[in-house]
């Protein structure tokens, strides 16, 4: 093995090897324990077990919409006002998703890896990640009115999970992303993957979903954000949607007398959405009123909320708005694309203001959103502003008291930044103990002779 090779997976491995607290059932006590290690750069691509495809792709319904229109979505954001200052040039975003098929409109995507299957990332049976990704990055076009929130950033396309797909052997099913197939523990791997692979921002549009007072294994997830959040990228991960089939069937509270009530009445819980304190998770509001959309599931994780209805996207080379169902076309809705919104404002700000770290450039969002100072279930601190978070001269963050946040820690419940901070220090200790053992072998092993084979 290469020196730098064996420094570039040691870090990753020692940045994840941290004690992650991860929340645990509502109004239970969480017991810190060991996160699972995710050493992806030394694990194969592929689903986590055999799988198979077990229904047809999607399809496109006939657009509703007139192709000429801004978008409602748009219009709420002022994307248009907002291009005047950035456009997303330089910013990586990862989609980890359903996949992104290329289309001639999204900048070339780079192919991530596939969790699902044996493909790359850039096959999309679902069309869900193809639709997220054209919010947040397509070009626009001379026949009509749709363009990406921030159409000049390069695109990662990683497939993490599918609604036509699922496990060969589904006995002991674990919480899946969204329906189909799609489990944590390839969540972790693929979050991890997109951080090592550049990506600035990474977009998460779906959920795994649970009933509150349900064990959830997420302690991979936990320690995966904690690297991502170490290499200062900025994740960005949907709320989730309730549902008559799944675990998010009953809405949270909309209001609690303090954050340790809000925590303990929690009905439903969705990963990564839960971890709200270190991500921006994603609320939907109705496209033309900037009311809590009803379909979105709240829950004092709640960051921020961004259009979340009569979405536009583009896929199978036309603009869609909606997808064939069995009792006709489904109207494209939810927090997924919600959070493509979010993801794609973070581009903006990341490509405008490069000096800011991650940690900067959430704090920049919250501080502008069209909210109160209070953090709110349904939609945290309001609905996100793009012109004022490219523009708006704020008070330096350190100096400035923090908005009073629902999701504050449970008082037994551990603050994921300590995680951080071990993961960083961590890696940087890995890093040196790799560069000593290098050093030391460089002197007692001569190199391999030119075409030996290292790898």
């Amino acid at each position: 093995m290469a020196a730098s090779g064996a420094a570039t997976r040691l870090v990753a491995v020692a940045a994840l090897a941290v004690l992650a607290a991860a929340p645990g059932p509502a109004g239970a006590r969480p017991d810190p324990v060991v996160a699972a290690l995710v050493p992806v750069s030394a694990q194969p691509l592929g689903p986590a077990q055999p799988t198979e495809q077990r229904t047809h792709c999607a399809r496109p319904a006939p657009l509703t919409a007139d192709p000429a229109a801004e978008p409602a979505g748009h219009r709420l954001l002022d994307i248009a006002q907002a291009w005047r200052f950035s456009r997303g040039a330089g910013v990586t975003v990862a989609v980890i998703d359903t996949g992104v098929t290329p289309h001639q409109r999204l900048n070339r995507p780079t192919a991530g890896g596939d969790y699902v299957s044996t493909g790359d990332g850039l096959t999309d049976c679902d069309l869900h990640g193809t639709l997220v990704a054209g919010i947040i990055a397509a070009r626009s076009s001379s026949t009509d009115g749709f363009a990406g929130v921030a159409p000049e950033t390069r695109l990662i396309a990683i497939r993490q999970s599918s609604g036509a797909y699922e496990a060969r052997d589904r006995r002991g099913s674990a919480a899946s992303m969204g329906a189909g197939y799609g489990p944590l523990s390839t969540l972790a791997k693929a979050i991890v993957r997109a951080t090592e692979l550049g990506a600035r921002v990474i977009n998460i549009s779906e959920a795994a979903c649970l009933p509150a007072g349900t064990a959830v294994d997420d302690d991979a997830v936990a320690s995966a954000l904690a690297f991502a959040r170490s290499r200062d990228a900025v994740v960005v991960a949907a709320a989730g949607n309730l549902s008559d089939v799944g675990g998010c069937r009953e809405q949270n509270p909309l209001a609690a007398a303090s954050a340790r009530d809000a925590w303990n009445q929690v009905r439903s819980t969705a990963s990564p959405a839960r971890f709200g304190r270190e991500i921006l998770t994603v609320g939907a509001v109705d496209a033309t009123t900037a009311a809590p959309a009803p379909f979105s599931l709240a829950g004092p994780w709640v960051t921020v909320a961004a259009p979340g209805t009569e979405v536009v996207s583009v896929a199978g080379g036309r603009l869609v708005d909606a997808l064939d169902g069995e009792d006709g076309p489904r109207r494209l809705a939810g927090t997924s694309y919600a959070t493509a919104y979010v993801s794609g404002v973070v581009a903006l700000v990341r490509a405008r203001f490069p000096e800011l770290s991650a940690d900067d450039v959430i704090d920049r969002i919250v501080r502008t959103a069209r909210g109160g100072p209070d953090q709110d279930a349904a939609t945290g601190y309001g609905v996100v502003d793009p012109v004022a978070a490219l523009t708006a001269d704020l008070p330096n963050a350190a100096a400035a008291p923090p908005p009073t946040r629902l999701a504050a820690p449970h008082p037994d419940r551990p603050d994921h930044r300590a995680a951080i901070t071990v993961a960083c220090t961590l890696a940087g200790g890995a890093a040196v103990l790799v560069a000593a053992f290098a050093s030391k072998r460089r002197r007692r092993t001569p190199a391999p002779e030119h075409g030996s084979g290292s790898s």
